[in-house]
């Protein structure tokens, strides 16, 4: 066990922050040799810094082994915390840059293609105008679950996310806002003959060309639940994927029908002359929400794209709905 730590003689003069900068190279990279690469020094240099720090606090950082090294568990917890303390000094030049100008800055983000091809596209045209020299990074994951790692590890400012389970305690270290509830709808192509349709029953689409998302998702879950209570078989895709565009494109092309999420629709019906289809499906609020970290502090050009974020999905969640033909 490790005993108890004098800051002043052991941290305060003996850590330097090159020697944390090192041994998160080494736990990224997975050994001394990939961390000597990637800061262009030799392993010897590195290996004498690892040992260093783990003189400085008195336990071992690493199990070593003739295939490399495994973090022991007071390695892991200094990962945890150095990582902390890097991704607060970035912040701190972040804050710095945006007192300077408060016009610019970076925001990483982390976004399903199902809101970048909804919310997400018609505020980033809002926001580029008010702050054109603000740089926004989205990078496209898909959210099955809120594990997030991308944001734990604080490679993202900030994540938009469909929330599709009930939040449990491993998510206590998450602040998550909901903008607005999304709904599943059917959609097709204008020119498809669903599409003229005032009246369609469940049971006429068994046999529909359909494009269908993965069995896991949530999107085919509620589809599978609406065919299950008339006590049908779930129908066959022609094709599955996840791609809205994909759907989008073939749907305009063609006679297929698949399931989209409303606000999907509600910024994209016109565009790719698509039209939400007369079918009852469950009524499933699908909660669409901004995740951070709680006890991270945001840099103000984060908050700054946040705030404006959630002024816009407040002002367009009345029309996310799109209106179905009547009966």
């Amino acid at each position: 066990m490790a005993g108890k730590i004098d800051w002043e003689r052991q941290i305060g003069r003996c850590l330097k922050l090159r020697d944390l900068h090192v041994f998160l190279a080494v736990v990224q990279r997975g050994s001394l040799s990939g961390a000597a690469a990637q800061l262009g020094v030799s392993q010897p240099a590195v290996s004498e810094v690892i040992t260093r720090l783990e003189q400085a606090l008195g336990v071992r950082l690493f199990d070593r082994s003739p295939r490399g090294g495994r973090l022991t568990k007071y390695g892991d917890a200094l990962r945890k915390r150095g990582t902390v303390v890097f991704d607060e000094l970035k912040q701190t030049i972040r804050d710095i840059e945006f007192l300077d100008d408060p016009t610019t800055g970076e925001v990483r983000i982390g976004c399903a293609e199902s809101i970048t091809s909804a919310v997400l596209t018609p505020f980033i045209l809002q926001f580029s105008q008010k702050y054109p020299r603000v740089v926004l990074n989205v990078d496209q994951m898909v959210t099955p679950t809120l594990e997030l790692p991308e944001l734990r590890e604080r490679h993202l400012d900030v994540v938009v996310a469909r929330i599709v389970r009930p939040l449990a305690n491993e998510d206590d270290d998450l602040n998550i806002e909901v903008l607005f509830y999304d709904e599943l709808v059917v959609a097709a192509g204008k020119q498809s003959p669903w599409s003229h349709r005032r009246k369609i029953d469940l049971a006429e689409l068994v046999d529909a060309p359909w494009i269908l998302t993965p069995a896991e998702s949530w999107n085919a879950r509620i589809l599978a639940e609406a065919f299950r209570a008339r006590g049908l078989d779930m129908p066959k895709a022609f094709l599955t994927t996840f791609s809205i565009h994909l759907r989008a494109n073939l749907l305009a092309a063609g006679t297929f029908i698949t399931t989209l999420p409303s606000s999907v629709l509600r910024f994209n019906a016109e565009r790719f002359s698509l039209r939400v289809l007369p079918v009852e499906l469950p009524v499933r609020p699908w909660p669409v929400a901004i995740v951070t970290l709680k006890n991270r502090t945001l840099s103000p050009v984060t908050q700054l794209f946040i705030d404006h974020l959630r002024a816009f999905t407040h002002e367009t969640a009345p029309g996310l709905k799109p209106e179905k033909k009547s009966a």
